[in-house]
């Protein structure tokens, strides 16, 4: 079973007993029962390790159970982080060829992002039940946050990035 396929069994579960609680009034445990499944889920995942995860789901621009540094990230790609760290670093980004843009996801995890004072650089943050920190002192715990420097315009090229964060942390520094 893959993380992908536990998430959404994990979320489906969650929904059809929030409705049999709701609509038949029977009482039961629904976040205890949840709770145990995914422990159930992670002890299976640390006694077999990266194995138990099917082979080729996890690429380069993801970070599972582990930390990992992005010293030079590609324009267009989509990161992801579960239960993890990542530390993404933009301070070289070369806006030379047009507008630079990333995506980066943070699910029970941590992400760091790295950006120059003088890029202009334009920050999309939306978090449910999580912290995203910009670095105007602009915060997100359930909802969005935008950040923009004063370099951007909507004629020059910059760095783009939307940031997703549930049950995590994201944090931008300016270098």
């Amino acid at each position: 079973m893959g993380a992908g396929l536990f998430w959404g069994v994990f979320i489906l579960l969650l929904g059809i007993a929030l409705i049999i609680k709701v609509i038949f009034n029977i009482d039961f445990p629904v976040i205890k029962i949840l709770f145990g499944l995914f422990l159930i889920f992670l002890g299976l995942k640390l006694l077999f390790g990266r194995s138990f995860l099917p082979h080729g789901h996890i690429g380069p621009e993801e970070t599972i159970f582990n930390e990992r540094v992005y010293a030079h990230p590609e324009n267009g790609k989509e990161y992801s982080v579960l239960f993890a760290k990542g530390v993404y670093d933009f301070t070289n980004v070369d806006l030379s060829e047009g507008d630079f843009n990333v995506k980066i996801n943070t699910v029970f995890g941590g992400s760091v992002i790295k950006i120059n004072r003088e890029m202009p650089v334009r920050i999309e943050a939306n978090a449910v039940f999580a912290g995203a920190e910009l670095p105007d002192g602009n915060t997100a715990v359930f909802g969005a946050a935008q950040y923009v420097t004063d370099s951007w315009s909507r004629d020059t090229a910059s760095l783009n990035v939307k940031a997703d964060v549930i049950f995590g942390g994201l944090q931008v520094i300016r270098k």
